[in-house]
């Protein structure tokens, strides 16, 4: 748990795996997805973030969006079980992910202690609106990497946070459950908080970590105490 040696002005939040459940698409599709429809939303999930790396090592950018739908194509040829006809279904719905079950109170009881809160995410401007509007979560920004044209974890992705916020990087808690964004964020310079869910194993055990937690729910008692 994030330790609160400083007082956090701020908690800033990766979205897609931490705000918002990116299997959720898939979960309600199950059925029509069958046997492989876990194995196939992972595939989903890594293609989309292995172009979001390899572009912006190459040089180039295109939007979240067009990803997303990139590596929804290449699911379906690596598990072709998984009908094609629905392609159009898992869209619509992957546009609007539902958020996590703690996420909501985990937002309200910040904000009541008076922090600010923000998303930063590889989400593109419209799919963070959509999601965040179906969630009834409130952000004082919601912030794209499609303002800069680069992905995270570049340093450039970090400090639309502390230009947004008007804030120090010392006086922010970054929080995702990808566990490669914190260390990017930490060599930033904010305090980084991994939300492991699954007890996943620490794939960067060199880099910067201030805390994890199981459940967002538990960011609001670490930030009363700071």
């Amino acid at each position: 748990m994030h330790p609160g040696n400083n007082p956090m002005r701020a908690y800033v939040f990766d979205a897609y795996g931490t705000l918002f459940d990116i299997h959720s698409a898939i979960a309600k599709h199950r059925e029509a997805a069958g046997a492989d429809a876990d194995r196939f939303s992972e595939i989903w999930r890594a293609k989309q973030l292995e172009y979001t790396w390899t572009l912006t090592l190459a040089g180039a950018y295109v939007d979240f969006w067009t990803l997303t739908e990139r590596a929804l194509d290449f699911a379906f040829a690596r598990a072709p079980s998984v009908s094609r006809d629905l392609r159009a279904p898992l869209l619509s719905t992957y546009f609007a992910l539902d958020a996590f079950p703690d996420a909501r109170a985990a937002i309200a009881g910040l904000r009541a202690q008076g922090r600010r809160t923000a998303i930063l995410s590889n989400g593109s401007p419209a799919m963070l609106q959509a999601a965040v509007e179906r969630s009834g979560m409130v952000f004082d920004a919601v912030l794209s990497v499609d303002a800069i044209r680069l992905y995270k974890p570049r340093p450039e992705v970090y400090a639309l946070a502390t230009n947004a916020l008007n804030v120090a990087s010392a006086e922010v808690a970054f929080v995702s459950s990808n566990r490669w964004d914190i260390m990017g964020a930490a060599r930033f310079g904010f305090d980084t908080i991994w939300v492991n869910r699954t007890k996943l194993p620490d794939e960067y055990p060199d880099g910067a970590l201030t805390g994890i937690v199981s459940s967002l729910t538990e960011l609001s008692v670490a930030g009363s105490r700071a």
